[in-house]
Parts: structure tokens; sequence; C-alpha cells
């Protein structure tokens, strides 16, 4: 389910987003992008397991669930992120 995740070119953007800028917001990346549209890809990476969501007073914190990751796929957040390719 991962590597499904980051098969759309937006959700490995967005990734790639957030291992490089823990501030990251997809609202201001993505001003083009309908909510629900942004909400369906994060959507996709939480149920996926790259990402992590959690209620921070009336908003969410995304991040990446980087140790899990790196155990399972090795080198795979450091690829991604050494990749040039962004939309």
């Amino acid at each position: 389910m991962v590597f499904h995740a980051l098969s759309d070119p937006t959700r490995l953007d967005m990734v790639r987003g957030m291992l490089l800028d823990p501030l990251f917001n997809c609202s201001a990346r993505y001003p083009n992008i309908p909510k629900s549209t942004r909400s369906h890809h994060l959507r996709i990476l939480r149920e996926s397991g790259l990402v992590l969501v959690e209620p921070v007073g009336t908003s969410q914190s995304v991040s990446i669930r980087r140790e899990e990751l790196d155990s399972r796929f090795p080198g795979l957040l450091d690829t991604i992120t050494n990749t040039i390719n962004p939309i």
C-alpha cells in the first residue's frame, strides 16, 4: 500500500515536502487543489502508514512516520528526498 500511495505525483510531492520541511503546509503548497482533493490525498497517505495525523487544537499536525518506514523500507525516504522531480 505504501508504494501505491507514492505512485501519485501529488502525494509523492507531499511526502517529499514533509520530509524536507517540518512546517510543510499542504494548503499553502497546493492552493489550486480543492480542499476535498487534498484531504483525499492525505487520507491515502495516512491509511498506507506513511504519515501520522494528530489533532492540535482546532487543526491537525501531519508528520512522516520516519522510524517505522525506515525499519520496514530502509533507504526509501532518503531516495524520495534525493529524487528531484517536483510538480
